[in-house]
């Protein structure tokens, strides 16, 4: 991020937005301009995250990437909820989900890889988060496989007591991760073999000390600033852009389900992209690990199950019921990334296996 060309291009198309929005009747341009806005927005959210993450460390650092990461989806999701785009919604949450797996965990292993041979991680933190996106598709399964044979208030309740268990088990995982199993989930506690039994800890301890030592880009009052003004911007062009989405389908004739889980998914994910990809390629791949997965875990987990309760706000009820493409792009999402994360180590082609599915699953999605 140069910031002679990044912040002049920011605050042009931020002020091109404004215009396209109050005066041009045009509604692609109205979006294409909300969406370049939105970008940049998200990367600054993206660049001032990881500032203020360096002051809280690398294991805390990851989530604080996640969760702001994901401020994005959350904010364009919930005005996609005010106006009764349901369908929209669940397609954008599948986007993030396989976007993140896929396609941003695939770009960071793919371009960290081709500057280091071999890059490890975690390899009990990949076990665990392996098992909480399991966790995800079983209760996305059941809730399509008892939808039809509920009456509606049931369906109703069983949606949202699944959402509760699912929060329950997010936050508990918090819990676990952050508190009483900090240190075995650190990267300094990555998995070695043979030989690198004793090289591997050590390696990651420098590395750890590196991220330490690393002066930010700013201060953490101006990296907290930036945090909350980029947010403000990120849910004002969210609204712009969910306000001319409807009109870019119709004239386009992609489907809402195509819109939701790629186009919105990939603006939205933009935060995650820049912010994954340049510590992939610092070698500190435990954080990208942390941020890719663990932003999907947080839209699975958390994020889903919390837009079905606040769908209630605008009584507009959202069932956590997903359609069978949903269903199967995010099963094999978790399956390929599960399988490549297993041994806590990593390279470039496994990136390309990665983005491989994301690209078969958008030419699907788009056919469909």
């Amino acid at each position: 991020m140069n910031p002679k060309w990044f912040y002049p291009v920011l605050i042009g198309m931020t002020l091109f937005s404004a215009i396209a929005h109050y005066f041009l009747g045009n509604e692609m341009i109205r979006f294409a301009a909300a969406s370049f806005s939105l970008l940049f927005w998200a990367v600054l959210l993206g660049k001032a995250t990881e500032s203020t993450a360096h002051y809280a460390g690398e294991r805390l650092g990851g989530f604080l990437n996640a969760t702001f990461g994901n401020a994005a989806e959350l904010i364009i999701a919930i005005f996609l909820v005010r106006e009764g785009l349901i369908g929209m919604v669940k397609a954008s949450i599948t986007g993030s989900i396989i976007g993140n797996m896929l396609l941003v965990l695939g770009l960071s292993l793919l371009l960290g890889g081709l500057k280091h041979k071999t890059q490890t991680f975690n390899q009990m933190l990949a076990g665990h988060n392996a098992s909480l996106m399991m966790l995800a598709v079983i209760a996305l399964f059941i809730s399509a496989a008892f939808f039809r044979d509920l009456a509606t208030g049931e369906a109703h309740l069983l949606s949202l007591t699944i959402s509760g268990l699912l929060i329950l088990g997010y936050l508990l995982w918090l819990l676990f991760s952050m508190v009483t199993h900090k240190e075995l989930l650190s990267n300094t506690a990555s998995s070695p073999r043979g030989k690198e039994e004793e090289e591997i800890p050590a390696v990651a301890a420098a590395q750890n000390q590196a991220f330490t030592e690393e002066k930010p880009d700013w201060s953490l009052k101006i990296s907290i600033l930036l945090l909350l003004i980029s947010t403000v911007f990120v849910a004002v062009q969210s609204e712009w852009l969910v306000g001319s989405i409807e009109a870019v389908a119709h004239t386009l004739g992609w489907s809402d389900l195509f819109i939701g889980a790629f186009l919105i998914a990939i603006i939205g994910n933009a935060a995650e992209h820049s912010a994954a990809i340049f510590l992939a390629l610092k070698d500190r791949v435990d954080a990208t690990v942390e941020i890719a997965i663990g932003s999907s875990l947080q839209i699975a987990l958390f994020v889903a199950p919390t837009l079905v309760f606040i769908s209630l706000l605008f009584r507009k009820p959202m069932e956590l019921i997903f359609t069978g493409y949903e269903l199967v792009a995010i099963a094999v999402s978790v399956l390929i990334a599960t399988s490549i994360s297993r041994d806590g180590s990593t390279n470039w082609y496994e990136g390309v296996l990665l983005l491989i599915v994301y690209a078969i699953l958008g030419t699907a999605f788009f056919m469909a």
